[in-house]
């Protein structure tokens, strides 16, 4: 059994309603459900100022040093109504990843700029975007309302979905990513591209978040938006100001991972029991024989049939909680089929609100894909057939922290499948100058007005901290929570 391990998800570039294809031969676009929409060929010249861009028409951007690659953009006044939006795409040839760009509630002069992309793989950012930490929610299938717990109170934040194949973002001749590495190329692009022509954010730092799956992305697309810095130096460019990577629930060491199932399940880490005593017992004996058969197969020699073969094995001994229960949140019940709603039905009413004429068209969306899903299902099945969750993403993660970056480890108390006994595990095993100092450093409480929030370790730039009352959706759970954490680690704050 493989569990879609993203409730959690990705970020989102839009435009307005124009492929590559189109911008050649500007005209009326094909009808989307009822409406139509205009593609220009006019590539206008980029203004310095976001806020200068045309509501009807998108802006090309491009650079030399990226000469496969190309953002559209546009203003998309929506959601949050009392600042500036935008939604365009990434064009890298044939394959085009939709976005939204939301600037800053407070000063987005002055603000840093936060990345966000929620996982699955193949999940769209628009869960992220429409019930977590985005300027509004979805309440049903043709209304918002105003989120005053929003990330962007006090940062400008990016929602994408990514890699192509997923939610608005498509490929015109079915070309396909098929691993973060590819994923990869495309976003690093992107941020060099948006920061040498939008000079208002030019040097400001630049957090890369994700949820989730989003555990394998960021440190992959963190590293290599720093490996690219030196190419940008070459061109004359200013490198981009990479300051810190936040990764929420995330799966980033799927052996340290597989271990905790049994302890989150059988033990009282988060809440009591949820398994059976002789259930438990079997899960305790497949531990030590699945930990061997994953790190012989996967992790020190990488074997494709044994891993395979190793995951198939362990997930059906290790992967039982109870139908009833929501994994992503073992508090609560999973209302709907985890299949069809993920146990969240707000989720479908996002799809609806999303595939809405007049939606699509205030976002300037292509008219491709005809009809929006929240969850590329082809997409997770190439990941998952070529094992990409099984690359050593720790690596990545020791990498950023040698070069100053900072890494926010935090995790929703109530998770099962990516949950905190694992990400802790995984934090501790990171071989880096700072490991010894963050592994002898106790956990501690942090505090949210007066009231404890969850517990923190905090070592140089490796920070953990785990989030009381949440799940996998730390921010839909405990909104306030989430945002004071987000504040407190933007302006550099101890927790």
């Amino acid at each position: 059994m493989h569990l879609f391990s993203g409730g959690g998800f990705l970020i989102t570039l839009a435009v307005a309603g124009a492929s590559n294809a189109a911008l050649s031969n500007p005209s009326f676009g094909p009808s989307l459900n009822g409406v139509q929409t205009l593609q220009n060929s006019q590539s206008l010249k980029a203004p310095d100022d976001l806020r200068l861009l045309s509501n009807d028409v998108f802006t090309v951007l491009s650079h030399s040093a990226f000469p496969h690659h190309s953002v559209r953009v546009k203003r998309s006044d929506f959601c949050d109504g009392t600042v500036a939006a935008y939604t365009g795409y990434i064009d890298v040839q044939a394959r085009h990843l939709f976005f939204y760009f939301f600037e800053s509630r407070s000063e987005p002069e002055e603000d840093d700029v936060i990345f966000w992309t929620n996982g699955g793989p193949g999940g769209s950012s628009s869960i992220g975007l429409f019930m977590e930490l985005g300027p509004c929610n979805v309440v049903n299938s043709s209304s918002t309302e105003y989120n005053p717990y929003s990330w962007n109170e006090r940062a400008n934040i990016f929602f994408i979905d990514q890699p192509v194949g997923v939610g608005f973002s498509y490929a015109d001749y079915g070309e396909i990513v098929s691993s973060t590495e590819e994923a990869a190329v495309d976003i690093a692009a992107f941020a060099a591209i948006f920061f040498e022509h939008f000079k208002r954010f030019t040097g400001k730092p630049f957090h890369m978040a994700g949820e989730s799956y989003g555990g394998r992305y960021i440190p992959l697309f963190a590293a290599a938006i720093l490996d690219q810095n030196a190419r940008l130096v070459e061109h004359g460019v200013p490198p981009v100001n990479l300051a810190s990577v936040m990764i929420g629930n995330g799966l980033s060491n799927y052996l340290h991972m597989l271990q905790s199932w049994y302890e989150i399940q059988c033990t009282p880490a988060s809440l009591p029991p949820v398994e059976s005593i002789s259930s438990c017992v079997r899960m305790k004996q497949a531990v030590p024989r699945c930990y061997k058969m994953i790190k012989e197969a996967c992790f020190d020699v990488f074997d494709g049939l044994g891993c395979g073969a190793a995951k198939l094995f362990c997930e059906s001994e290790l992967v039982n909680i109870p139908a009833e229960r929501n994994p992503y949140d073992l508090s609560r019940k999973c209302e709907g089929e985890l299949a069809d709603t993920l146990c969240y039905p707000i989720t479908k009413d996002i799809v609806a609100y999303l595939n809405r004429p007049v939606t699509r068209a205030l976002l300037g969306t292509d008219a491709i894909p005809a009809n929006y899903s929240s969850i590329g299902w082809d997409l997770n099945r190439r990941f998952m057939a070529l094992q990409d969750e099984m690359h050593p993403t720790q690596y990545y993660l020791e990498g950023l922290l040698e070069r100053g970056v900072r890494v926010l480890i935090y995790v929703g108390a109530y998770d099962f499948i990516c949950n905190w006994i694992g990400n802790e595990r995984m934090t501790l095993n990171l071989e880096w100058t700072g490991q010894s100092e963050f592994v002898a450093q106790p956990l501690r409480e942090w505090k949210v007005d007066g009231a404890v929030a969850g517990l923190t370790r905090s070592v140089g730039p490796l920070t953990f901290a785990t989030i009381y009352g949440a799940g996998h959706m730390v921010p839909h759970d405990m909104p306030k929570e989430s945002l004071e954490l987000v504040k407190r680690w933007t302006g550099q704050e101890p927790l």
